[in-house]
């Protein structure tokens, strides 16, 4: 069969490895080449949900910077007239650690991050590494946080100082604005971007053929000896090419994908000497009734113990 099947790739039924869904249509895509060489498609996330994600940290991190000034107050070790600079202080001491360790911990996500379904990931499709994470996170102490510290600490008296901080603050924000990958400065630097969490989608079950159709399959039986001649890997390689011929819920009616189907079924039919000649019309509904059968075959020889992984599996256990 799987002479026939690998021609599918040959004849122009080549399957698309991903498809966007109508959100993901009108965002930007970001392409991973991991060094299996696999691309994987993945959502960029946007400036909007990233900074739904960090002012929930900065509230995380501002509250618990406050409950322990609150303990030191009230444990009569803090001074009333440091109390700005000891908050201060703290914000920073919790905030630091919390972005990295939890980034670490979570592999690329903070609480915020994990609310609004966003992660950090490696632009190179590679693990996430700890100097990575570390240092686009201290990037973003000079981005952002030093900068709006000095802009809040700052009066009337200096407006030289105050435009520096207005200016370096905006220059941080409008680098994703001009990136592709909606990168800042601390991501560019780190080799990461930031990206929704792929949604997981169960494809349906091949085997669970609607009762319309399978009133239509009931004429085409195979026998045990003609589904003995392939193996799991023959049938995954029938799924994808049975998976392919939809697109947005319609038929594929290309030439070409026409031509591959007739090619494979009759190269199934020769193999198991299949007499009876299929119907174009019936094409699809032959292949579906075969990987059924082939399905439910394999899976009860499994049950005695009999794993089949391909068509040439008889010839390697033959005595020699």
């Amino acid at each position: 069969m799987l002479a026939g099947l690998v021609c599918l790739g040959r004849k122009g039924a080549a399957m698309k490895l991903w498809r966007r869904t109508d959100k993901a249509a009108t965002s930007s895509p970001s392409e991973l080449v991991p060094p299996e060489g696999v691309p994987i498609y993945l959502e960029v996330a946007g400036l909007g949900v990233r900074l739904a994600a960090q002012i929930t940290d900065i509230g995380i991190t501002l509250i618990a910077a406050i409950a322990v000034l609150v303990l030191i107050l009230s444990l009569g070790v803090g001074d009333p007239s440091t109390l700005l600079a000891i908050g201060s202080l703290l914000f920073f001491v919790i905030r630091v650690p919390y972005y990295v360790i939890a980034e670490l911990a979570w592999n690329g996500q903070t609480l915020g991050k994990r609310l609004m379904k966003i992660k950090v990931v490696s632009h190179d499709g590679r693990s996430l590494n700890t100097h990575a994470l570390v240092l686009r996170n201290f990037m973003k102490e000079a981005e952002i946080f030093l900068p709006a510290t000095l802009l809040l600490t700052l009066d009337a008296s200096s407006p030289v100082a105050s435009g520096v901080a207005l200016a370096w603050i905006l220059g941080g924000l409008f680098v994703p604005l001009f990136n592709r990958h909606r990168q800042r400065l601390g991501d560019i630097m780190a080799g990461t971007h930031v990206i929704h969490l792929p949604v997981p989608v169960l494809l349906k079950d091949l085997a669970q053929v609607p009762v319309k159709a399978a009133a239509a399959t009931k004429s085409y039986t195979f026998l045990t000896h003609q589904l003995d001649h392939y193996g799991a890997f023959e049938l995954q390689a029938l799924e994808k090419l049975l998976r392919s011929q939809e697109k947005g819920g319609v038929l594929v009616r290309s030439k070409n994908n026409q031509a591959t189907i007739e090619s494979v079924v009759e190269k199934i039919r020769q193999k198991i000497g299949y007499a009876n000649k299929v119907p174009e019309a019936e094409r699809l509904k032959f292949l579906g009734a075969f990987y059924n059968a082939q399905r439910e075959h394999l899976e009860k020889r499994q049950l005695f113990g009999e794993r089949r992984k391909d068509k040439h599996y008889a010839a390697e256990d033959s005595p020699s």
